[in-house]
């Protein structure tokens, strides 16, 4: 009889957690969609080839974001240059040479600390540090972005690498090659995939990044080539929606901007599953 009544406590309690589960489950994907179609509604109207291909002119009515696109663009390319080697450099360090893992714990626990940091600091370091000695410019942001982003690319490496068999190291090595060969040959393309993957989350998060770049970047809306960008204050796609919106009072843009932005990251996100199939289907095929 008790266990009877045990068996039909436990199919309830059983019940009631996926139950429950299934709730949270509908509730984050209503709210993820809401969000979605609410930006999507408000914003794509707005967007049309004038708003993509212009920049804002201050004399008139003329609304543009090319600047902005052009801003995003540089600073994405500057950050990932700087952060890549400096990322995949140090997981290759601490996962295949490193030899005290008091050193290794102790760069882990930091890497990990650094990425829960608000990025509000970040922006006030790299004001006092970059923007003070450089000025307010993009590559004062890029470096930035390059500090904050640095966990993210260095943590998905490791575990990219450690993910590597230990077996096929012991082959290579059993056929005389040196640990550089082994490193190059055998264990980086085996985990190019959590590279790659990480390097496009990067790029997510420097997408949406803004409380960083006030700081560092400035918000102009000038449209400059490259090497003139870097040395220049400029505004980011996410700098401007909060310009537009908070400063300006200019709604519609900062919808039609929030749309832009969410397409891209809609767009990152696919690519990096895509990225991540692909290569275990690879896998798979060897």
């Amino acid at each position: 009889m008790n266990t009877e009544y045990h068996k039909v406590r436990r199919k309830q309690y059983e019940v009631f957690m996926k139950g429950l589960m299934y709730i949270c489950t509908g509730l984050t994907a209503a709210i993820s969609l809401f969000l979605l179609v609410y930006v999507l509604i408000n914003g794509v109207p707005g967007i049309n080839w004038s708003f993509l291909s212009t920049a804002p002119g201050y004399l008139s009515d003329r609304i543009g974001i090319l600047p902005d696109i052009l801003n995003t663009l540089y600073i994405m390319i500057a950050a990932l240059l700087i952060v890549l080697p400096l990322g995949v450099g140090a997981a290759i360090y601490l996962t295949e040479y490193a030899t005290n893992q008091k050193i290794v714990s102790i760069m882990e626990y930091t890497a990990e600390t650094l990425s829960g940091i608000p990025s509000i600091i970040y922006g006030l370091v790299g004001m006092l540090i970059f923007a003070n000695h450089m000025g307010t410019s993009l590559l004062a942001g890029a470096l930035t972005l390059a500090i904050m982003n640095l966990p993210i690319i260095m943590r998905n490496t490791q575990e990219s690498l450690k993910s590597v068999p230990i077996s096929y190291r012991e082959g290579a090595f059993g056929l005389g090659a040196g640990k550089w060969r082994v490193v190059r040959t055998v264990v980086i393309p085996g985990c190019v995939d959590g590279v790659i993957t990480g390097c496009i989350l990067s790029v997510g998060r420097i997408l949406g990044e803004s409380a960083a770049l006030l700081f560092t970047a400035g918000f102009a809306h000038a449209l400059h080539g490259l090497a003139d960008s870097l040395a220049s204050p400029g505004a980011t796609l996410s700098v401007s929606l909060y310009v537009y919106a908070k400063e300006d009072g200019e709604f519609d843009i900062a919808f039609a901007i929030a749309a832009i932005l969410m397409l891209l990251v809609l767009m990152i996100n696919f690519a990096a599953e895509m990225t991540q199939k692909y290569y275990a289907k690879r896998r798979k095929e060897r």
